[in-house]
C-alpha cells in the first residue's frame, strides 16, 4: 500500500556552503555517483526526470518527480538542500530532506533508504573535507549471488582483514586485490567505508535488504579519469567474487 516518508538529517560540515552547493548540484560523482547536473533555475530539469523546484544558490536547492525512472517501488520523490554558513562563512549548516511515497515493502525501502542516506551524506562529508573540488573517476559494482546471504558484509569485512573489534577512526592494512593502508572512515553492521590519500572505497551490505554486497570507488588520483579507474574496478570485481566463491 503507498505511503508517505520523509527523513530528514542535519550537519556540520568543514567546508564553505560554496562547496557544499558545488558538491550538491555538480560534484556528485565525489561522495554519491555522477549525474547531469540540474538546470540552474526554477523549472528546470533535474536528475532522474525531476524538476528544480527550489533554486537560491548557494542556499536551497530542491528537486521533486511525480513517477521516478527505472524505480517501481516509488512514485514522488524529492530531495531538499538547506545550506547556511558558519563561523562567517568558513563552515557550513546541511539541512537534507528526502521524501515520498514508497508503494509497498515500506518498512524494508524505509530502513534502506535512512540508512543509505546517513552513509552517503557522511561520505559527503569526507569528500569535502579530504577531496574536494578535485575532479574524480567513479565505479561501482554489485557481488555475485551469494553475497545476498545475511552475513555477507561481515564475510566481506574479515577477507578485508578487518577484525571485529577494529571500529571507525582506525588505521588499518587493507587485504584487497593490492595490500594498502587506509584509515577506515565508518564502519558499522551495514557498511564499510574505506580513505586514503587517493580515494574513498565504499562497502554496502545491501544482503541486509535483500540485494547483493556493492562496492563503489570515488578516485581522485590525476589521471585516474583516463582508465585507470577501470583497473581498479575489474581488480575489485574479481576480488570480490573471489571472496564469495571461497566463503
Amino acid at each position: 500500500m503507498p505511503k508517505e516518508f520523509e527523513i530528514a538529517r542535519e550537519f556540520e560540515v568543514d567546508a564553505t556552503p560554496e562547496e557544499v552547493w558545488e558538491a550538491i548540484t555538480t560534484g556528485t560523482g565525489g561522495y554519491l555517483w555522477p549525474m547531469e547536473p540540474p538546470e540552474p533555475r526554477v523549472g528546470g530539469k533535474g536528475p532522474f526526470g525531476s524538476k528544480v523546484v527550489a533554486w537560491d544558490p548557494p542556499h536551497r536547492y530542491t528537486n521533486r518527480v511525480e513517477d521516478v525512472e527505472g524505480i517501481s517501488e516509488q512514485t514522488l520523490n524529492q530531495l531538499d538542500y538547506t545550506v547556511e554558513p558558519r563561523d562567517e562563512g568558513r563552515r557550513a549548516w546541511v539541512r537534507y530532506v528526502h521524501s515520498g511515497i514508497f508503494v509497498d515493502d515500506w518498512d524494508n525501502q524505509y530502513d534502506g533508504a535512512a540508512r543509505h542516506t546517513d552513509f552517503y551524506l557522511h561520505t559527503l562529508r569526507e569528500y569535502l573535507v579530504h577531496f574536494a573540488p578535485r575532479p574524480v573517476a567513479f565505479a561501482t559494482f554489485d557481488g555475485p549471488e551469494a553475497s545476498k546471504a545475511p552475513d555477507a558484509l561481515e564475510v566481506v569485512a574479515r577477507a578485508l582483514g578487518l577484525g571485529e573489534d577494529v571500529a571507525a577512526g582506525a588505521r588499518v592494512t587493507v587485504r584487497g586485490p593490492d595490500e594498502f593502508e587506509a584509515a577506515l572512515d565508518f564502519r558499522d553492521e551495514y557498511f564499510i567505508g574505506l580513505r586514503t590519500d587517493r580515494g574513498l572505497t565504499r562497502f554496502f551490505g545491501r544482503n541486509h535488504w535483500g540485494h547483493p554486497v556493492g562496492i563503489s570507488l570515488h578516485d581522485f588520483a590525476p589521471g585516474a579519469e583516463s582508465g585507470e579507474i577501470k583497473e581498479c574496478e575489474t581488480a575489485w570485481q574479481d576480488w570480490l567474487n573471489g571472496v564469495f566463491s571461497q566463503s
